[in-house]
């Protein structure tokens, strides 16, 4: 297809008869050398012709490259008829979109009928008129032509917009991750946790999603957006004064009433974002849950709202557990990170209590998981040799 054919310029409408008027390549099937040899003296002037004496060798050439722009058809063959060579050619990817024309000395409306319910584009009668054969077949090679350029258009755009797409959503990632960036830099102490939460909350997920209580919930679409949505969780930490978030010691009553607050802001900044777009953002949605509900507890004694069970969404449950792993394994400046095999222990003490209880069983049977996420995203080189020794 030409440039201009591609790119929209041919305003008129009419490249494909550049491709029409091309030498195009025409198949002769016929059983009877006489009327290859009078369909070839119509033709050859014009086209470029292959024949075949046989529908065996008829699907063959048909197949093989360069493949012809139509087929003139004999019906009545030995061994396989034009019917279902036919048959065949419109069955096979490969071979279906090119056009056939009967060529045939039965005239009945059954024996046409049956000819374009086989797919053929048209039917001819023997003796063969050679103005009738040659406008036939030109028309024909005009319309594949016509065909032709709308599928390559078609894949030409489709392509297009494949690409649009994986760009957008590679700069929808990378906004999202800025994003949770700024709220981490907030305290350089927790690096990579954006990272390894992102993974740890996926592979729990994908160890869940056949489970008969969360398989309706955990669908392959839902997991690719929850993976997305998850490093948004403690975006409210950006809203923490510097006084709370940073302090090193143990919060007061009242600190920690304001700490808490983080999950608020975060769940409205994300609805203020998702409001100024004008249009409700599937990812978004779960990215509001996480950030509002990954402090909730199972048992109720989490926050905000202190509700409990499977009142709490699935997508905060599991960025709990995520969250907690994290955090206990991690070192800050008021403690020292723990060993995998402590954090184990405490996440299975708060099953039924902080965590879900089938969560914390996959937990358990992916843990391995967990240990090698945590030294992939190690936070910083002397970070991935401490947890290299404290995690074997």
């Amino acid at each position: 297809m030409s440039e201009n054919a591609i790119d929209g310029t041919d305003t008129n409408g009419l490249g494909f008869l550049a491709n029409a008027s091309a030498k195009a390549r025409v198949l002769v099937v016929d059983d009877t050398p006489a009327n290859l040899a009078l369909i070839s003296g119509l033709l050859t002037e014009k086209y470029k012709l292959s024949v075949a004496s046989s529908g065996e060798k008829a699907l063959r050439l048909a197949s093989s490259e360069p493949a012809p722009d139509l087929i003139l058809l004999d019906v009545m063959m030995p061994v396989m008829d034009g019917y279902e060579v036919c048959r065949r050619l419109k069955s096979d990817q490969q071979t279906r979109d090119i056009p056939v024309i009967f060529l045939t000395a039965n005239r009945s409306v059954e024996d046409e009928k049956l000819g374009f319910d086989l797919g053929a584009a048209d039917y001819i009668t023997k003796p063969i008129n050679p103005a009738i054969l040659q406008a036939r077949v030109g028309g024909q090679l005009a319309l594949k032509a016509y065909a032709d350029t709308l599928r390559e258009k078609a894949d030409f755009f489709e392509r297009e917009v494949e690409k649009r797409t994986a760009e957008l959503a590679a700069i929808q990632d990378v906004t999202i991750l800025v994003m949770a960036s700024l709220a981490e830099t907030r305290d350089s102490e927790t690096g990579n946790h954006i990272r390894r939460t992102q993974f740890y909350v996926k592979a729990l997920a994908e160890q869940l999603k056949s489970h008969p209580r969360f398989a309706a919930t955990l669908s392959d679409h839902y997991i690719a957006l929850l993976y997305k949505s998850a490093p948004l969780h403690d975006i409210g930490k950006v809203g923490i004064p510097d006084r709370i978030l940073l302090k090193p010691g143990k919060f007061t009553a009242e600190e920690f009433e304001i700490m808490k607050t983080h999950t608020t802001l975060g769940r409205d900044a994300i609805d203020r974002a998702e409001k100024m777009l004008g249009t409700r953002v599937e990812f978004l949605s779960i990215a509001k849950e996480i950030a509002y509900g990954h402090q909730e507890k199972w048992d109720g004694s989490g926050y905000p709202l202190g509700i409990r069970g499977d009142d709490i969404p699935v997508s905060a449950r599991l960025m709990a557990l995520a969250d907690v792993y994290d955090a206990l394994i991690s070192r800050r400046v008021y403690k020292e990170g723990m060993s995998h095999e402590q954090a184990v222990q405490i996440i299975e003490e708060g099953r039924d209590a902080h965590f879900d209880p089938d969560l914390v069983d996959a937990f358990v049977v992916i843990q391995e998981q967990f240990r090698e996420i945590a030294l992939r995203y190690a936070d910083t080189h002397e970070a991935l040799a401490e947890k290299q020794a404290r995690f074997g």
